[in-house]
């Protein structure tokens, strides 16, 4: 059985009880919050390891709230819903900070499976390193055992999505990869309508946090007509 704390932040309270009985079949710990501000007091005080978001809620949105989050550093996993199948919805989730969006009404089954994918990815995958490797390029260190990235020295916070982004792309230096080799290594999804562009969200989000100047990358580089490519030797 899982021990994994889910906060499920939903005002419909005839949901949040359907689902929460459902994630404790499945052997999760739920946390209920039936508004933005007792769903961050739950998040700030708990500690859940995957955050279940609805987009409305009665105090505030799910966009208003993701945004706090992870400004103020909480870096897990965030699962959004919404009655919506709008792409510009999923880029704005995308934008502010979510890992995976799911449409109402959704199958139970497919939203089981990408909590599951996400909790993986967040803490079986990357926490399973045993190597002490540490990368340095320029002022970046990324330290592969304790899952943190340093610049000039200085903690940056990235998500978990983008660290396995990052260790992907490292993992294959100077090789282009495609937006759907992207989806499938990170994400674990074949592409779907939408979703390649939320790739091109996580990487300006990476060049934001690590390149000196994001608008002229120097190691995330894009590879027009393919797809991206970290550069170990950059243009001098």
């Amino acid at each position: 059985m899982s021990e994994e704390r889910i906060a499920l932040i939903e005002d419909d309270s005839a949901v949040a009880k359907g689902l929460s009985f459902a994630l404790e079949q499945e052997g999760y710990g739920v946390l209920w919050g039936e508004d933005g501000a007792s769903g961050y007091k739950l998040v700030a005080e708990q500690a859940p390891h995957l955050i279940i978001l609805d987009i409305r809620l009665p105090d505030t949105n799910g966009f208003d709230l993701c945004r706090k989050l992870r400004q103020e550093g909480f870096r897990q996993p965030i699962l959004m819903l919404t009655a919506r199948d709008e792409e510009v919805d999923k880029v704005l989730g995308f934008e502010l900070g979510a890992d995976d969006y799911v449409v109402k009404p959704y199958q139970l089954r497919e939203l089981l499976s990408r909590i599951r994918a996400l909790l993986r990815r967040a803490y079986g995958e990357l926490a399973q390193s045993s190597s002490n490797e540490k990368l340095v390029y320029d002022d970046i260190t990324i330290d592969l055992e304790l899952l943190q990235v340093f610049r000039a020295g200085e903690i940056v916070y990235l998500t978990p999505t983008e660290f396995r982004l990052l260790r992907y792309l490292i993992s294959h230096p100077d090789r282009p990869v495609t937006r759907d080799q992207i989806l499938e290594a990170v994400w674990g999804y074949h592409a779907e309508v939408g979703y390649d562009r939320t790739v091109d969200v996580h990487m300006r989000h990476l060049r934001e946090k690590l390149e000196r100047d994001p608008t002229h990358p120097r190691r995330l580089v894009t590879v027009r007509g393919h797809g991206y490519k970290f550069s170990s030797r950059p243009p001098q």
